[in-house]
């Protein structure tokens, strides 16, 4: 048998040669034109039944929706706020005016709008089909819904009755409903309304609202071209083509709807040009809503957290239900308002300031500002990241430390000067072996805080702070963010969450403004879900809450005491700019048993023009000042202990009866006088007759409208103020009070006292009024070439301290203690680097040995130093004992900026 045969056929028996059969399911049928008729047929009639159904689809479902919803041609309410109490407290500020009739809308404007529009709007009916077939072909090719296709008469059904999302369903309906409204309206009527309804920017709904809001025109027919072109460029993209925002993008989008224009015979080439080379100059008059501020914050959530477009809000009738506590933010505003809270600026740049009060018992944000002179849609430095300087040391360092469980509020730290690695840290009010952690806290001592950092790990101290709802990067892994150096900084919201766990038992929650958002029918859309969690222990929580209490009653927060309990932390960020010790930032966040602020105030853009003379007393004032007015008519609460820390009260004795004190008087013969050796106003006075008689001292710098007490429970006729600074006016009176009764005499006399600018420069730290709170925003590690004063005197030099803080001794014979220009003592200098930190000083001088004798200290002015009223020295020796030569010291040191 053949292989031939076998393989072909299959079948053994096959004799070879004959015709071998196919089996029969192998058999092709031949198309015949019959068949392909049939087929074409079926096809056409498949067709035919499609657009029939798709047609009835479209003119049914659409007349049943028109119908249905006819009111809606007209415009819904406008979105309203309410407050916490349920209360209206304001409208989303649509603004629109009356609509114009058909006879009042100029024929050029609605050219321009169906030239850009819609060219074909006379002639189709209502839908477009060369348009939708384009934007068909567009989806394809992209794979996504992104060429629209819309006509005039679509894009007014979409905004009366439908969504913005752009499905095929959406679409088929805006189609349906735009075939109703062209049977049921004339093409003017529909063109009439189309201008009426749709959105321009900003606030402005209708033709006629925006070309008052953006040109000040009232009557449309005297619109110039120019300005009928800008307006009919806007609906493209109404954030991105409006004048007012984007006037460039405005100016390009307006020359497209020109050319349109042109091109389509309704204006000639040199009417075109014209209009095109106009720049838009106008400027709208301010008009200002209530509590807009937190009215913008609110949109803004709403669109970032539900999805709400400003659109959708604007007219969407919604009913937004937020934390806002109008008495709160009224408090806050008028502060914003009153310039005497703020320092005066040398030009047009204020000073500027954010502020948020959160209720952290529910994290509901009571009240907020992001700048003065706020307008709607304006800049808000609630966003604007700065460097928080020392407030940052309770949330990294002290509150991490606590609930590790290894340290107590007793626990010593470590206070006495050092470095760690190249980071050389350094304290305001000089060192010691050891200092309590509540010592620290009040202080606002850098050392603890830094050596703290480094026992728990940096580590550790950046996921409690993350934990916290601060934001940190890579870059933020170093012990400098001990004393709030920060890559990227920190803002008011961010820094009032994180202190609101402590005033919440230690339980955080992120802040919000929105409790719920019912629609136009009543129906609730959103609602606030709360993501309370607990961050640290209780007992953490509460004894940070006592230190920081400890921080406004007798530390660097004393400026923020009210009528309530406030614990609290101040910060200070210095310029950076050697020479210049003023500050860019000044911060206070502190809380009540129930509410939480954050309080930063500095320029938008520092330099050594726009610093601020003033530290955190500044912000802690500020902070006082809008929160007393905020909680009036609140019940004064304490701030509960944890159970398992209560104790049993202790058994209150009866005090020895007293005889009826004297009667208090005025104490008199004020005298102040300011001393360059110390760098301290001394006062001293005349006492007062009485019994158990305590003196307060009054303070105020020219700038300041008021008096502040500064020195209070003073024993004795004489006080120092050492926080003046140079350059400064002060007035100072003093009042004498019964430690008894606490009945308070009236002033002294009053005296001034000017410093002199010329007569010293004080070293940065020396500019904060209240001790220990300065920390830079860039610093990182610095190394420099230290170089100290030269002194002449009258038998020659010893040596003086190193750079590093660690006396050398000298070859004098007179251990020096006097400052730097009475020559018997030791020569001070000072520690600035050059590099790795931008916001630096040293402090706190070193003892040398000298024989020198009615020196005067003469400063050498070279990179990497300050004056030496503070600081440390390099050694020096001395030449030609007896001569007056001068001894020169040159050395290296490392320093680091607080």
């Amino acid at each position: 048998m053949s292989n031939d045969s076998l393989s072909r056929s299959g079948n053994r028996n096959n004799k070879p040669g004959k015709n071998k059969e196919k089996p029969a399911g192998n058999k092709k049928k031949k198309l015949t034109g019959k068949r392909v008729a049939w087929i074409l047929f079926f096809t056409i009639a498949f067709a035919v039944f499609c657009g029939i159904a798709g047609y009835l689809f479209v003119v049914i479902n659409g007349e049943r929706m028109y119908q249905a919803n006819k009111d809606k041609i007209t415009v819904n309410e406008t979105s309203k706020v309410y407050d916490r109490n349920d209360k209206l407290v304001g409208e989303l500020s649509v603004q629109k005016s009356d609509p114009a009739t058909e006879d009042e809308i100029p024929k050029l404007l609605k050219d321009a709008f169906v030239a850009t529009e819609d060219k074909r709007f006379y002639e189709h009916k209502g839908v477009d089909l060369w348009s939708i077939g384009r934007a068909a072909v567009k989806d394809v090719v992209a794979r996504s819904a992104v060429e629209g296709g819309s006509t005039i008469t679509q894009q007014l059904a979409k905004n009366l009755f439908l969504t913005r999302d752009k499905t095929f369903f959406r679409k088929a309906t805006e189609v349906s409903i735009a075939v109703a409204l062209d049977r049921n309206m004339s093409k003017e009527e529909i063109l009439t309304l189309y201008l009426n309804r749709i959105w321009f920017g900003h606030s402005y709904y209708g033709v006629k609202a925006a070309a008052e809001g953006y040109f000040g025109v009232s009557d449309l027919k005297q619109l110039k071209l120019w300005q009928i072109a800008t307006l009919a460029a806007i609906p493209k993209g109404p954030s991105k083509y409006n004048p007012a925002s984007n006037p460039n993008d405005s100016k390009e989008r307006r020359g497209v709807v020109l050319q349109l224009m042109y091109e389509q015979g309704y204006i000639t080439k040199a009417q075109m040009d014209e209009a095109k080379a106009i720049n838009y100059q106008y400027k709208a008059p301010k008009k200002q809503q209530k509590h807009q501020a937190f009215i913008d914050y609110v949109m803004d959530e709403a669109e970032s957290q539900y999805g709400l477009s400003g659109d959708d809000l604007n007219i969407g009738g919604y009913k937004i239900y937020t934390t806002l506590d109008v008495q709160a933010q009224t408090a806050m505003e008028k502060a914003f308002a009153d310039d005497s809270l703020f320092e005066k600026s040398k030009d047009d740049q204020q000073v500027q300031a954010s502020m948020v009060i959160m209720d952290h018992t529910n994290g509901g944000l009571v009240a907020l500002m992001g700048g003065r002179d706020y307008q709607r849609g304006g800049y808000s430095r609630l966003n604007s990241r700065r460097q928080p300087g020392s407030a940052f040391k309770p949330i990294v360092s002290y509150a991490p430390a606590l609930d590790s469980g290894e340290f107590t509020m007793d626990t010593p730290l470590s206070n006495e000067r050092q470095s760690f690695g190249k980071y050389s840290p350094r304290n305001l009010h000089g060192y010691s072996k050891t200092i309590s952690m509540t010592d620290a806290i009040t202080k606002s001592e850098n050392i603890p805080a830094v050596w703290l950092l480094n026992q728990i790990g940096v580590k550790t101290g950046v996921a409690f702070a993350e934990k916290l709802g601060i934001k940190l990067g890579p870059e933020d892994q170093s012990l400098a963010i001990a004393l709030g150096g920060l890559s990227q900084g920190t803002n008011t919201l961010e820094m009032a969450q994180a202190f609101s766990a402590f005033g919440n038992d230690g339980q955080f929650q992120t802040a919000y403004s929105i409790r719920r958002i019912d629609d136009s029918n009543g129906k609730t859309q959103f609602e606030h879900t709360s993501d309370l969690k607990r961050v640290m222990k209780e007992k953490t929580a509460y004894e940070m809450t006592e230190m920081m209490q400890n921080v406004v009653t007798s530390g660097t927060g004393k400026k923020a005491q009210i009528d309530w309990p406030v614990a609290g932390k101040t910060g200070t960020t210095q310029s950076g700019i050697e020479g210049n010790s003023s500050n860019r930032d000044v911060w206070f966040v502190g809380y009540t048993p129930e509410w939480t602020g954050a309080v930063w105030m500095g320029y938008d853009k520092p330099d050594k023009d726009h610093l601020l003379k003033r530290s955190s007393s500044l912000s802690a004032a500020f902070f006082a000042r809008v929160m007393q007015e905020a909680l009036q008519g609140h019940e004064v609460t304490d701030f509960k202990k944890p159970k398992g820390l209560e104790e049993d009260e202790p058994v209150k004795e009866q005090p020895p009866q007293e005889e009826e004190p004297a009667a208090l008087g005025t104490p008199g013969g004020l005298t102040g006088s300011y001393s360059m050796d110390t760098q301290t106003v001394s006062l001293s006075w005349n006492p007062a007759e009485g019994s158990n008689v305590l003196y307060r001292v009054y303070r105020k710098e020219s700038s300041e409208s008021s008096f502040t007490p500064i020195i209070d429970g003073v024993a004795t006729t004489g006080a120092d103020d050492q926080a003046a600074m140079a350059g400064l006016t002060y007035e100072y009176y003093v009042t004498a009070y019964s430690g008894i009764t606490g009945e308070e005499s009236q002033p002294s006399n009053t005296v001034s006292v000017t410093i002199d600018a010329a007569e010293v420069t004080p070293p940065p730290e020396q500019q904060e009024p209240v001790p220990g709170d300065v920390t830079t925003p860039e610093d990182g590690d610095g190394t420099y070439q230290g170089t100290v004063p030269q002194d002449n005197g009258n038998n020659g030099l010893g040596n003086g301290g190193d750079n590093s803080g660690t006396p050398n001794s000298g070859s004098g014979t007179d251990t020096g203690t006097t400052p730097p220009d009475s020559g018997n003592g030791q020569n001070n200098g000072s520690d600035t680097p050059t590099g790795g930190s931008s916001d630096t000083s040293g402090d706190d001088p070193a003892q040398g040995d000298t024989t020198g004798q009615q020196g005067i200290s003469q400063p050498v002015t070279v990179p990497g130093t300050v004056s030496p009223e503070d600081g440390t020295t390099d050694s020096g020796t001395g030449t030609d004992a007896g001569s007056g030569n001068r001894g020169n010291g040159n050395g290296n040191g490392n320093g680091n900026g607080r």
